[in-house]
């Protein structure tokens, strides 16, 4: 089996050291495999990515070292694909129209407290369709109680979690239940990254899925969606993240340095992965 990874970033700004700490990861786990590196653009939010962002990640991965194959998916444009995708799991009585907002969601929540995994039904057929009628925005969500029913319980689901330097293989007992009902599309959004993501890694034949540690939770959810629609699972790696002198990890949110500023400040490739620990 040749070994097939991926970097994946969505062009929702620049990349910094986390970025690049995690592309050089799994370019190196291809490279000393003689396996292949995919780049996957990851666009599916239009009110978000920008062309900028993603010339510029063309220009900071070329500029760090790596090279890709041809041509790099980007999912902006396949959306047909996911819509296919959701209809199949529609047909199957698999997701549910939902109309709750986020807001509607966390009434009760306090601020500091992570998301509700919410887990709802649908509506009754008389109110969906006035709801409808009235052109109110909804969500295609997940049920979880009608996949249970499809699969016949989630026991037998698990994944193998390797180390990210492909040591310490162990297999991990998906419980896609923490996640709750997932949205898998909403109006303005064709899709949701998990579901995306599943079908994109199935699609581009990725062996080993590269990443870091905060989405290993996610793999979960993810586990479930290749089980309902017939995917292969890949083996995970998921790596450590980068962290700052104050300790937190790098994000954009926090408007982390930036690897284009970096390179303004006379930083170069080599010393940068140095840095990282790559030679």
């Amino acid at each position: 089996m040749t070994f097939v990874t991926r970097f994946a970033p969505s062009p929702t700004g620049y990349l910094h050291r986390g970025h690049a700490y995690s592309a050089l990861t799994a370019f190196e786990a291809a490279r000393v495999t003689g396996g292949r590196f995919l780049l996957r653009i990851e666009d599916i939010d239009a009110t978000r990515c920008r062309p900028e962002y993603e010339a510029a990640i063309l220009e900071d991965l070329a500029w760090l070292g790596l090279n890709w194959e041809a041509p790099v998916r980007r999912q902006s444009e396949h959306l047909a694909d996911y819509e296919a995708a959701i209809a199949g799991l529609r047909d199957r009585g698999l997701v549910y129209r939902c109309f709750k907002t986020r807001k509607e969601i966390d009434i009760g929540r306090a601020p500091h407290e992570p998301a509700i995994a919410y887990v709802g039904a649908p509506l009754g057929a008389d109110e969906e369709a006035q709801r409808l009628a009235r052109g109110e925005p909804f969500a295609w969500r997940l049920s979880l109680a009608a996949a249970r029913e499809a699969l016949g319980g989630f026991d037998h689901l698990s994944f193998l979690e390797e180390g990210a330097d492909g040591s310490s293989p162990r297999t991990v007992q998906a419980l896609p239940e923490t996640a709750g009902d997932i949205v898998l599309a909403r109006k303005d959004v064709g899709v949701a990254y998990h579901l995306a993501v599943v079908h994109d890694d199935a699609l581009q034949g990725v062996t080993h899925v590269t990443r870091g540690e905060d989405l290993f939770e996610a793999t979960h959810i993810q586990r479930l969606l290749q089980a309902l629609l017939g995917l292969p699972t890949p083996i995970y790696r998921h790596h450590g993240l980068l962290t700052g002198p104050d300790g937190k990890r790098y994000a954009k949110r926090d408007k982390a340095q930036t690897l284009r500023e970096l390179r303004a400040s006379g930083v170069s490739a080599q010393d940068l992965r140095a840095e990282l620990g790559f030679s």
